[in-house]
């Protein structure tokens, strides 16, 4: 089947119902009633074209379909506005600069013209905001037509925030207060090097900023925009007292109906563009009366691309354009994500690290980003969807009992039943290892079997894996692994890897091959919430 007919296949599945949430608070009068709507992007990683995407709800079959792109959100954007002119307040939750091969060759200046097209009014930095440098970020911040705004991201020499911490914006007699919250995991969530010279704070400040907002700005709504996953957003809602609702970024999860702490609503929008959420205000006499929130699927089918910010998508692209579309390999098969636990695409990567070096293992980021490829071609643009960064590769030995240590504490990263525990993406994906485990069990008990090349891991027994190395990190440290014996960093990178695999196997289709599998979890898991 050709890609266009399995789009068209699969755009025959039914719609997503009408999931729109609605809460009153109590009746609001028409003479003295405001109505105001934001609008909430996030982690968009740079997708500036449409593509392929997989919707999924509960009851309903999986729907792949064309969706997103920078000009679909932008006349998704400007009908909204059409429809309440002055009265729509535009987000972004951050991770936008980065995650795309026109990212990364320009450092994110490709994607600058197209953002600023988009008719945001302001944005957060997420954590992959720092992938180029801090000098690079606060170069694209001046070229931004909005302004970035973060509480806790500061001059690590200076300590002077690199941003404002939040920022106010007028509709008629409604004034709305905007906090911002970044990931202050990002210097050991992201290689080091990403972020030397910057610090990240935890949340002490928010209560004291929260009451800036209220007393000295006078702000009728509070709406606290954080990148810290919405495990941790709802945890964070619920310590938190003043804002009015909690629009959360990172995770990329869709929360077509809210989730509701503290008589708080927390929200998140999905991410690549293929989403955008959509937050209906009614005030009463500066008191909030009802709202309303939509999580609105941007496909092909039900959404034109407005052609202006196309053309600006493609001029600023056009350096990079052949070079992205060259040809690498082939699949008859579709390679996707979206599974915390195992991915086809991940399957196939980690077999092309151990092929490269030869090693007995091979780990994989568990990546949440990465659009689905279609049965087709594989071009160079579709590596850098797959490793956004470039890194050598790095191979060393370590032990059975450091394997399983590892393990132990990338499960906790995913599984931990406090929020606050929680860490990076999602699983780390082997190559030649099977991993059985139990997600609810206690820290340090879920590891329950883990098999190397069939057998039976041996705790003293020393095993030779190959991972990528992450810049910043210890010489001796191995994909999170501390203390692994004779490392070596290779001059082939993990985008070289994937080229010689294709090269060498006419077809990179793979299956689920229960290389991770979780006793009390489905095979195929959506959502860490």
């Amino acid at each position: 089947m050709t890609a266009g007919a399995l789009i068209a296949a699969c755009s025959n599945a039914p719609k997503t119902p009408d999931t729109t949430a609605t809460q009153a608070a109590e009746p609001a009068t028409a003479q003295t009633t405001e109505e105001l709507t934001v609008l909430f992007v996030a982690d968009l990683h740079a997708q500036l074209y449409e593509h392929p995407e997989l919707f999924w709800q509960e009851g309903q079959e999986d729907r792949l379909e064309m969706a997103g792109g920078f000009a679909r959100v932008a006349a998704a954007i400007d009908a909204i506005k059409a429809e309440r002119p002055g009265r729509v307040l535009v987000l972004d939750g951050g991770d936008t600069l980065q995650g795309a091969g026109e990212a990364a060759l320009t450092e994110g200046a490709a994607i600058v013209p197209a953002l600023n097209a988009l008719g945001l009014d302001a944005a957060i930095p997420g954590n992959w905001e720092v992938a180029y440098g801090p000098e690079v970020l606060k170069q694209r911040a001046t070229e931004l037509s909005f302004p970035l705004f973060a509480a806790n991201l500061r001059d690590e020499s200076t300590g002077e925030r690199l941003f404002p911490p939040y920022i106010v914006r007028d509709f008629g007699d409604v004034k709305v207060g905007v906090l911002g919250y970044t990931d202050p995991d990002v210097p050991e969530r992201q290689p080091p090097a990403y972020s030397r010279g910057l610090s990240y704070q935890g949340p002490d400040e928010l209560p004291g900023l929260i009451d800036e907002l209220r007393t000295e700005q006078g702000a009728d709504i509070v709406l606290l925009l954080s990148h810290i996953g919405l495990a941790k957003a709802v945890q964070l809602t619920g310590e938190l007292e003043g804002i009015d609702v909690h629009l959360s970024s990172d995770t990329h999860e869709r929360t077509y109906a809210p989730i509701v702490q503290n008589d708080t609503w927390v929200v998140e929008p999905g991410a690549f563009g293929s989403f955008i959420g959509r937050l209906d205000l009614t005030l009463d006499e500066g008191k909030l009366v009802d709202k309303r929130w939509e999580l609105i699927e941007l496909s092909a089918d039900d959404f034109p691309e407005d052609p202006e910010v196309l053309a600006i998508i493609d001029a600023s692209t056009e350096a990079t354009r052949d070079e992205l579309s060259r040809v690498v390999g082939h699949t008859s098969g579709v390679l996707a994500r979206h599974n915390v636990i195992e991915t086809t695409l991940d399957n196939l990567l980690s077999d092309a690290l151990r092929e490269a070096t030869g090693t007995e293992i091979a780990l994989s980021n568990g990546f949440r980003f990465g659009n689905p490829v279609l049965p087709g071609p594989i071009v160079e643009g579709d590596l850098w969807k797959f490793y956004p960064v470039v890194t050598e590769l790095k191979t060393g030995e370590v032990t059975g009992a450091q394997i399983r240590a590892f393990w132990e504490r990338e499960l906790e990263n995913v599984f931990a039943q406090n929020p606050a525990d929680r860490f990076g993406g999602w699983i780390p994906r082997p190559s030649n290892m099977h991993v059985r485990f139990k997600a609810d069990a206690p820290r340090g008990q879920r590891v329950q079997e883990i098999r190397v090349g069939g057998e039976l891991l041996d705790d003293e027994r020393v095993y030779t894996l190959t991972a990528c190395e992450r810049e910043g990190d210890h010489p001796d440290t191995l994909c999170r692994i501390p203390n692994a014996r004779n490392t070596r960093i290779h001059t082939l990178d993990a985008h070289d890897a994937v080229r010689r695999y294709l090269q060498k196997h006419a077809d990179a289709t793979r299956q689920l091959e229960a290389r991770v599998v979780a006793d009390d979890r489905p095979q195929v898991l959506r959502s860490q919430h």
